[in-house]
């Protein structure tokens, strides 16, 4: 896209995190902002923020689990705004433990918002974005789902987020592929972020109550892996600042694919090797076997 002014972005998740540093820079690129968050008083302070900076802001409580929600979030935009430029398909939750411990509440609650909740996003605002492309002259508009480097590896403990991940990768290579297709002003991009100090890690705090585990304690392997993301996360270096900065550029430049640790790929390439090889998955902690030691341990002290 060559110019953002006047444009409108609409962005879930958008109360803090990649999303609430997504909308900063869009109002201070001009642009007309809509907010979605499961958060309310994120979602006001969010609100306030950026109205004092200058920009006009709708924000809508949604939980983008729901198709009727997102539709009445597009609803609510058009209302508004009357179009959509930028998309930032960007809520997400995190859970772990080993694969067959997670329940069916911790799936539903997963890969409803991080997976379908991609797909309302795409299913209900592309065609809202094509419709703006036949009305307004020179219209460019541009999708960016954000993933993880979870959707390109397979961490144990992980796998619950490592399938919702890779499934929104797949999703946003078929979208770019499809929008080239039919020759849409419309750019797309996956957002694979490492670990960066977000609040997803703590996404818990915003798990609703129809999908939380009552009868059930943490196992020692989800315990495990909380305390593994909370310390991975918090102690990143990249920010969230870098990665939207990093996510505008790959906007402006119509770049597919956008990764916060690129020195991560290196793990992508082995996997790629080992699949084009027939060779089984190999070691995740080969470099670093201390934690994959201290992984074990935890997981037999139970």
């Amino acid at each position: 896209m060559e110019n953002h002014r006047g444009k409108v972005a609409v962005i879930t998740g958008g109360a803090s995190g990649f999303g609430l540093e997504f909308a900063r820079l869009g109002a201070a690129r001009g642009m007309k902002l809509v907010l979605a968050d499961v958060q309310q008083n994120a979602l006001d302070t969010a609100r306030a923020e950026l109205e004092a900076a200058g920009a006009e802001v709708l924000a809508m409580q949604c939980d983008v689990r729901s198709g009727a929600a997102v539709q009445a979030l597009a609803d609510a935009t058009m209302a508004r705004f009357g179009a959509v430029h930028l998309l930032f398909n960007n809520a997400g939750v995190g859970a772990g433990g080993l694969v067959w411990e997670n329940t069916q509440a911790d799936w539903e609650w997963v890969l409803g918002v991080n997976l379908w909740g991609v797909i309302h996003g795409v299913r209900i605002f592309t065609p809202l974005m094509l419709a703006t492309a036949k009305t307004e002259p020179g219209y460019q508009g541009h999708i960016v789902n954000t993933a993880s480097m979870a959707g390109l590896l397979n961490a144990p403990t992980m796998g619950i987020y490592n399938v919702s991940k890779h499934a929104v990768v797949s999703l946003s290579e078929s979208l770019y592929q499809d929008l080239k297709l039919v020759e849409a002003p419309i750019g797309a991009s996956v957002l694979c972020p490492y670990f960066v100090p977000t609040g997803i890690s703590q996404s818990h705090r915003n798990r609703p109550e129809e999908v939380r585990n009552v009868d059930a304690a943490p196992t020692a392997s989800q315990r495990a892996a909380q305390a593994m993301s909370d310390k991975a996360v918090n102690s990143g270096k990249v920010s969230a600042v870098d990665v939207a900065n990093m996510t505008f550029d790959a906007i402006d430049t119509d770049q597919f694919y956008i990764y916060s640790h690129p020195h991560a790929l290196s793990n992508v390439q082995q996997r790629m090797q080992e699949i084009v090889s027939h060779s089984n998955p190999g070691d995740p902690y080969a470099a670093v076997p201390h934690i994959r030691d201290m992984l074990r341990a935890k997981l037999a002290g139970g």
